[in-house]
C-alpha cells in the first residue's frame, strides 16, 4: 500500500537533492587562473552555491553572492547579501552595485566564477541613467500580473536593466567568466535564468516592445522612452568581450525529474515525465493533467495504473481580480482538484523545488478527488477561491499546504499526479 503524501515528499526530495549544489558543483570546476578568483552570484539558490564551491576550491577566491531573504547561509571567505523578491527592494539596489564593484578592473589572468540560478532578476535591480528603482519595481510587478511567460519577462527585464543580458559579464571584461547554473527556464536557456547577467543573447530591444504589446504591459512613461532608445540595446553573443567565457548548467528541471522517477519505481512506482518544460496557465495546465488522470482512472490509457505523472516546467498565473493569496502550484492544483472531483484513487501534488510557491511560506500542496467536495463542506466555494486566485487559502483551510521550507536550490516547479 502507497501512502501518496509519503511517495510525494520522497520524490520531491529526491529532486531536489539531484540540484544540490554540493553534488553538482564540484563537477564542473574551471581550470585555477593565474591570477585573482572573484565570485559573483544571484538568485535563490546562489548562497548554497557559494557555500558549495568554498569546499572544492582549496586556493583563494573572494566575492559577493545575493539571495531572497531567509535564504542566506554561512560562508567563511564569500560574503552574502540579502534581498527581496520578487518585488526588488533598496537591498538589492545596493547588491547590484557591490557585484560590479567586485569585477571592475580585473585583469586576463583573473577568473570570474557566476553562480546564477532562479530569482536573480529580482534580486538585481540595476535600473539605467533616467530610470529609478520604482521604474523597475512597476516593470517587475506588470510582469508578475501579465501571465507572460519567463523567457518573455526576462527578454523585457534585460532591456531594462545595467546588469542583465550579459553585462555583468562585460563589465568583468578581460577576465575570464565561467557560469555556473542552475536552470529554472523551461529549455534550460541559461541567457534566461535570472535574465542572464553573465550570458548575453540575441533578443532585441524591439523584440522586448512587442512583447510590451503583445501582454499589454502598462509600462512607466520613462521605461517606455528607455526601450525605444539604443541605450536600451544589449549587448550581443559574438562580441570579442566574451570570447573564451564558458557556460554550464548543473542542475536543471529535467535531471531532477529523472530523480524523480528513479524514487518512485524504487518504491515500486511506474512513473513517466510528461515534460520538464511545461508553461501556460496554471488553471488550464490544471485541466490538461486532471483530464489525463481521468482518462487513465478510467479508462487504462494511455498509461495503464498504477502510474505516477511526472512534469516540470513554469506555468503562470494572470492576475484578474487581486486580493487572493496562492502561487501557481496551488493553483494548478486545485484547478486539478475541480478537474478530479469525486475520482477514488487520483492524488496530486505540486511544488516549488526553491521551497516558495509565490509569497507564502508553502512550497505547494497536496490534493486528491475529494478535496473540492471537502471545501464545499468547509463553507468555500472552489471556484469562487480559483476565480480570486485564492488557491493558497483553500489547501490552508484543509490542512493540506506543504512547507518544506528553503531549500537552497531552485530548479522551477515539480507536478505529481498518481493514479492508483
Amino acid at each position: 500500500m502507497i501512502n501518496p503524501r509519503a511517495l510525494f515528499t520522497d520524490i520531491f526530495a529526491a529532486a531536489v537533492s539531484a540540484a544540490d549544489p554540493e553534488r553538482t558543483i564540484r563537477d564542473h570546476l574551471p581550470a585555477r587562473p593565474k591570477g585573482r578568483t572573484i565570485v559573483i552570484g544571484a538568485g535563490k539558490g546562489s548562497a548554497q552555491m557559494a557555500r558549495a564551491l568554498e569546499k572544492v576550491w582549496d586556493e583563494a577566491l573572494e566575492g559577493v553572492v545575493v539571495t531572497r531573504y531567509g535564504y542566506g547561509c554561512a560562508c567563511e571567505r564569500i560574503e552574502i547579501i540579502e534581498a527581496a523578491h520578487p518585488v526588488p527592494d533598496e537591498a538589492g539596489l545596493a547588491a547590484g552595485r557591490r557585484l560590479l564593484d567586485a569585477v571592475a578592473g580585473l585583469t586576463k589572468d583573473d577568473l570570474v566564477i557566476a553562480l546564477i540560478s532562479g530569482g536573480g532578476s529580482a534580486l538585481l535591480p540595476a535600473p539605467p541613467a533616467g530610470l529609478t528603482l520604482g521604474d523597475e519595481i512597476a516593470v517587475n510587478e506588470a510582469l508578475l500580473a501579465s501571465g507572460a511567460p519567463i523567457s518573455a519577462m526576462n527578454t523585457i527585464r534585460k532591456h531594462v536593466s545595467t546588469i542583465k543580458g550579459g553585462r555583468l559579464a562585460a563589465a568583468a571584461h578581460p577576465a575570464k567568466v565561467v557560469s555556473l547554473i542552475v536552470s529554472d527556464i523551461p529549455g534550460d536557456n541559461p541567457a534566461h535564468v535570472a535574465s542572464g547577467p553573465t550570458v548575453p543573447d540575441r533578443a532585441t530591444r524591439e523584440e522586448a516592445l512587442g512583447l510590451v504589446d503583445t501582454y499589454r504591459l502598462k509600462l512607466p512613461d520613462a521605461v517606455m522612452t528607455h526601450l525605444r532608445s539604443s541605450a536600451a540595446d544589449a549587448p550581443l553573443p559574438d562580441e570579442a568581450r566574451f570570447a573564451g567565457n564558458k557556460v554550464r548548467v548543473i542542475a536543471s528541471a529535467s535531471l531532477s525529474l529523472e530523480a524523480a522517477v528513479v524514487e518512485a519505481k524504487r518504491q515500486g512506482i511506474e512513473a513517466v515525465i510528461l515534460s520538464d518544460a511545461i508553461e501556460g496557465e496554471a488553471r488550464e495546465v490544471g485541466k490538461v493533467h486532471a483530464a489525463l488522470a481521468r482518462e487513465i482512472a478510467l479508462r487504462d490509457r494511455p498509461f495503464r495504473k498504477p502510474v505516477l505523472l511526472l512534469s516540470g516546467g513554469e506555468t503562470t498565473v494572470t492576475i484578474r481580480e487581486k486580493g487572493g493569496q496562492g502561487g501557481r502550484n496551488t493553483e494548478f492544483l486545485l484547478s486539478l482538484a475541480l478537474g478530479i472531483e469525486g475520482l477514488d484513487g487520483v492524488h496530486a501534488f505540486a511544488a516549488d523545488t526553491d521551497g516558495i510557491d509565490g509569497s507564502e511560506a508553502n512550497a505547494g500542496a497536496f490534493a486528491d478527488g475529494s478535496t473540492a467536495t471537502h471545501l464545499r463542506h468547509a463553507g468555500h466555494d472552489p471556484r469562487a477561491l480559483l476565480a480570486r486566485h485564492d488557491a493558497w487559502t483553500a489547501f490552508d483551510a484543509l490542512g493540506d499546504l506543504f512547507e518544506p521550507g528553503p531549500t537552497g536550490t531552485n530548479v522551477n516547479d515539480l507536478r505529481a499526479v498518481l493514479v492508483r
